[in-house]
């Protein structure tokens, strides 16, 4: 099983990463550390995340102000979790960017 980004998820952690670099975070790197490790449990467990619409999971990755949310699908043709966006906890979920 892969994992794979769609341009707008890429999008998504660029998003994050300055949001983040705005605010002066001291440990950028160790956050989206942390976000691309989480992801790499759909590898291995592609269902933990709850079911949202059309299909979709969502994984939900720390808490709080470290708190991000995966939006997610499971193409089992092609043996791949494909990541569709990201979002910080405290945002309103996915809108379109």
């Amino acid at each position: 099983m892969n994992i794979r980004l769609t341009p707008r998820a890429q999008r998504d952690l660029d998003r994050i990463t300055d949001h983040l670099i705005a605010h002066d975070v001291a440990d950028v790197d160790a956050r989206m550390a942390e976000i691309l490790d989480a992801l790499q449990l759909l590898v291995r467990h592609p269902l933990i995340g709850r079911p949202a619409a059309a299909g979709m999971r969502e994984l939900v990755i720390g808490r709080g102000s470290r708190g991000y949310v995966a939006l997610y699908e499971l193409d089992e043709a092609h043996d791949e979790v494909l990541v569709a966006a990201l979002r910080a906890q405290r945002e309103a979920g996915f809108e379109d960017r």
